[in-house]
């Protein structure tokens, strides 16, 4: 038994001595500015702090928004899909890894066989014996061929792992941002069915002025015009609800339904100063920069593999087992049936027309292509929070502005109705007032709506949302 020992021991010497081959990886270098874009350099907060950093019901505080968001997170579709990609890869690592290590497979015959009596000489007999076997083949990995495959299925996982907490950010983002576009609508039908009821109270005494003559016809059609303008507001902004609501359903992982509302939109919060950090965290904290990075990693693996490929291959068999024509004496493991054989072998590629080297080029060309799209995704992530922070900041003046907007028009619309009353004003100047005020007030929804959606999409440019 020294010679299967020898064996044994030489292979764990091979083993222990073996090298990987390839590179190893190092994180690119990567120019970062060092500051956003629209950052403002007076803010309160400390340059480490990031909006990113904070779990997202800290900054959806709207309780209705939590549970919806909370309902997503459980029952999304496209998580749920994510989910089960992370378990195919953790198999398939798995799988991959088992090339490291010995395959051993047991084996067992029983047979019988009875021989016709061929002369006086060699009469018949009957044989019956079985056999019972252990065969080992162990490849070994001595230049890292297959660690090497096992670190590129561990980096995919692992970017696999990254794309499910990207689509987590998504989807995080996405409720809140239908949730918000929600109660904009709804805002924006309330306003639209307040305005009918009071230009239809309008037109009702304009209807017994003109009775009693004291306006003209051109007054009453312009009454009635102000009537129709609000009331064909309506039937669109209440498709657009449902289609909306629709859309949260989905997200939800729910068939179209009714969606429960919460804080009206100009309840929810803004922040005055939002914190954005440091660029350079940037690349730690998105989902999507992480998962282009392990791409990556498993990349720069595959050209470790495809490397050890021009060395040559070792492998060692072996079998071990009883035989016996007597049964009773097999399974007594009789040292006398006692058998075993092993090999090892040495393969080098020497003319594969080239198959090798291409293999060794693809594999680099597939490592740059992954590089150039881990630093794609950092300029794209770097723009995204630039826009998001400019637009933060110009929303929230333009909501300022369409403030004042508002507040001019509805004082010239109560002017206007006054002056008119007085014989001051023609009922046209009644009409222009009335019509301005209720776009400003359709555009000061709208202004409101910008504004959170803009903290929305810097929340997730920033990387925040999928931290749990």
């Amino acid at each position: 038994m020294r010679y299967p020992r020898l064996l044994l021991a030489m292979a764990a010497c091979g083993w222990l001595a073996g090298c990987m081959v390839g590179p190893n990886y190092h994180r690119p270098a990567v120019p970062t500015p060092p500051a956003y874009r629209g950052q403002t350099a007076s803010s309160p907060q400390p340059p480490t702090a990031s909006l990113g950093n904070q779990r997202w019901w800290t900054v959806f505080r709207d309780p209705v928004l939590q549970q919806l968001i909370r309902t997503a997170l459980k029952q999304n579709y496209n998580i749920r899909i994510a989910a089960a990609r992370v378990v195919q890869a953790q198999a398939e690592v798995g799988i991959t890894r088992a090339n490291e290590f010995p395959m051993a497979s047991v084996g067992a015959q029983v047979f019988s066989q009875n021989f016709p009596k061929i002369s006086s000489v060699f009469p018949s007999f009957q044989e019956t014996g079985g056999s019972l076997d252990l065969s080992v083949i162990w490849n070994l990995d001595f230049w890292g061929k297959y660690r090497r495959e096992t670190e590129a299925a561990r980096d995919q996982m692992l970017a696999t792992e990254w794309g499910r907490q990207a689509v987590i950010a998504s989807v995080v983002s996405s409720v809140a941002t239908d949730y918000f576009q929600l109660r904009e609508l709804d805002l924006a039908l309330e306003i639209s069915q307040h305005t009918l009821a009071s230009r239809q109270d309008s037109l009702r005494l304009t209807r017994i002025l003109e009775v009693h003559g004291s306006v003209s016809m051109l007054d009453l059609r312009q009454a009635e015009e102000l009537v129709d303008a609000a009331a064909e507001q309506i039937p669109d902004l209440e498709r657009q609800v449902q289609q909306e609501e629709n859309a949260i359903s989905v997200l939800l992982g729910q068939d179209p339904g009714p969606i429960a509302r919460g804080l009206k939109l100009t309840a929810e919060p803004v922040a005055g100063s939002v914190p954005a950090g440091l660029p350079s965290e940037l690349l730690d904290r998105r989902p999507d920069i992480r998962e282009a990075e392990a791409g990556l990693m498993a990349a720069n693996a595959d050209i470790g593999a495809a490397k050890a490929a021009f060395f040559p291959s070792i492998s060692l068999t072996g079998t071990g087992g009883f035989e016996s024509y007597a049964l009773n004496r097999l399974f007594g493991f009789n040292t006398s049936s006692a058998l075993w054989d092993g090999a090892a072998g040495v393969t080098q590629p020497i003319f594969e027309a080239g198959i090798l080297r291409s293999g060794l080029r693809l594999t680099r060309a597939q490592e740059e292509q992954m590089l150039l799209t881990y630093k794609q995704t950092i300029i794209d992530a770097f723009q995204q929070v630039s826009d998001a922070l400019i637009a933060c900041q110009k929303d929230r003046e333009f909501r300022d502005q369409q403030e004042g907007l508002t507040s001019a028009a509805a004082d010239a619309d109560r002017l206007s109705k006054l002056l008119y009353q007085h014989g001051s004003a023609s009922y046209l100047q009644v009409l222009t007032s009335e019509t301005n005020y209720f776009a400003a007030e359709l555009s000061l929804a709208q202004a409101e709506l910008n504004e959170r959606l803009a903290l929305v999409q810097l929340y997730n440019a920033l990387g925040g949302g999928w931290q749990q």
